[in-house]
C-alpha cells in the first residue's frame, strides 16, 4: 500500500529545514480543502490521506463527474497506526512532513529518511537551476546571448552592483513558494530591498539575481527522476499566475499543447529544449534525487526585432506540480472517453479562492 499526500506548504517547510514547522494559514486551508487530488494517481490498493474524508469523497466526486476516474480510499491521520504502509509518496518530501507521519503511527522505512530529504533541499536550492541553465545558454542562443547566467549573491554590495550594471533585476530566495521570496528591482535599490534581502541572506546565506526578461507566457515541462539517474519525460504544462502566484493550468491532450506552444516557437526548438532540458537535469541532479519533478520556463519577446524565444528553465520544482495534476487529469479523461461518452478537451482548470479553494473546470 501507497499513502499519498498532497502537502502543498512543503516549499515554505523545506525552506525552513525544520522538523517542526507550521504552515501559514492558507497553506493549512489549501491542503485541507484539495487534498482529494493525489486520487488521481493513486492506484486502486492505495489511499490518500486527508483531513476530513467525507469532505474528500464529495469533492473527488464532484472532479470525477468533470473528468471521469475510478473511486478511491481516503483516510485521516486517526487511522494510520493500522494500516501497513509500504510507502509513502507526498507532494513533496520535508523534514516537517517525515516527523509528522512518524508521530501520527507511520514506520519510519516508509518514509524517505533524513539523508534523502537533505539531498532534496540541497537540490532545491536556485543555484542548481542555474546550473542546468548556464548549460543551456549556448545551445539556444550562442549569438546575441539573450539569457544571462543568474549570479548568487551573498550581500548586499553584490546585489547592488547588479543593480548598478543592469537597471531592471528580478532577485530571489534561494528557497520560496508561489511567487514568495522574489523582489523586483527597477533601477532603484530602496530600504525596503534592503531590508529584505539582509533577512533573506541571514536566513539562507545568499540570494540569486537575475535579468527582469520580457515575458509573454508561462509554461514548463514535466518529468520523473529515475534511480538511475535518467529523466523521464512526462508532458508540457501550461499555465497561468498573476503576480507570481499560480492560478490555473490547461488540460488538454499532449498534441493540443504542443500546438499551442507552437504559435510562438516550433515544434522543432521546443523538442530540441526538451532533449537539451532532459540532459542538463541528468547532468546536474542526477542520482541525488528520485521522483517527480517540474522545470517552469518562459516565451519571451525577441528584444528589437519580431518573433519570440524560450527561456528553458526559470525554476525547477522538485515535488509533484500542478502541470502534473493537469497531465492526470487529462490522461483520466482520455481513459474515460467511449463512444457513447466523451469529456471535452481542452479544458481549463484554476483554484479559485473564495470561502474555500476549489477545483473549477472550464472549456476554452
Amino acid at each position: 500500500m501507497i499513502l499519498h499526500i498532497f502537502n502543498p506548504e512543503h516549499d515554505l517547510a523545506l525552506a525552513s529545514g525544520l522538523s517542526n514547522f507550521t504552515a501559514p494559514h492558507a497553506g493549512r486551508k489549501l491542503r485541507a480543502d484539495l487534498g482529494y487530488l493525489p486520487a488521481l494517481w493513486a492506484g486502486e490498493d492505495d489511499c490518500v490521506l486527508v483531513e476530513n474524508v467525507e469532505q474528500a469523497r464529495r469533492a473527488y466526486g464532484r472532479l470525477r463527474a468533470r473528468v471521469g476516474g475510478m473511486p478511491k480510499r481516503f483516510v485521516d491521520k486517526s487511522v494510520l497506526p493500522h494500516l501497513t504502509i509500504d510507502r509513502v509518496e507526498p507532494w513533496g518530501w520535508d523534514l516537517a512532513l517525515r516527523a509528522a507521519l512518524v508521530r501520527y503511527g507511520v514506520s519510519p522505512d516508509a518514509c524517505a529518511d533524513e539523508a534523502v530529504i537533505a539531498a532534496v533541499r540541497e537540490c532545491s536550492h536556485r543555484r542548481y537551476a542555474a546550473e542546468v541553465l548556464h548549460r543551456l545558454i549556448s545551445f539556444l542562443d550562442p549569438q546575441s546571448s539573450y539569457l544571462y547566467n543568474p549570479v548568487e549573491a551573498t550581500s548586499i554590495d553584490e546585489v547592488e552592483s547588479c543593480v548598478a550594471r543592469c537597471r531592471r533585476l528580478v532577485v530571489k530566495a534561494p528557497w520560496s513558494s508561489s511567487g514568495r521570496g522574489v523582489r523586483f528591482v527597477d533601477g532603484e535599490f530602496s530600504d525596503f530591498h534592503r531590508g529584505w534581502l539582509r533577512n533573506v541572506i541571514a536566513l539562507q546565506g545568499s540570494v540569486m539575481v537575475e535579468p527582469y526578461y520580457p515575458k509573454v507566457k508561462d509554461f514548463g515541462m514535466e518529468f520523473e527522476a529515475l534511480p538511475d539517474g535518467r529523466m523521464q519525460y512526462l508532458g508540457l504544462s501550461l499555465f497561468e499566475t498573476h503576480n507570481g502566484t499560480y492560478t490555473g493550468n490547461i488540460i488538454a491532450t499532449e498534441e493540443d499543447k504542443r500546438e499551442m506552444i507552437s504559435r510562438y516557437v516550433s515544434a522543432g526548438l521546443l523538442d530540441d529544449v526538451r532533449a537539451m532540458v532532459t540532459d542538463a537535469l541528468s547532468c546536474v541532479i542526477g542520482r541525488r534525487y528520485t521522483g517527480p519533478l517540474g522545470v517552469d520556463m518562459m516565451i519571451l519577446s525577441k528584444p528589437g526585432a519580431e518573433g519570440f524565444l524560450i527561456h528553458p528553465c526559470v525554476e525547477i520544482n522538485l515535488r509533484r506540480t500542478m502541470g502534473h495534476v493537469a497531465i492526470e487529469m487529462a490522461s483520466t479523461a482520455l481513459s474515460a472517453s467511449d463512444t457513447s461518452t466523451r469529456f471535452a478537451l481542452p479544458r481549463v482548470m484554476q483554484i479559485m479562492l473564495t470561502d474555500k479553494y476549489r477545483i473549477r473546470i472550464k472549456r476554452l
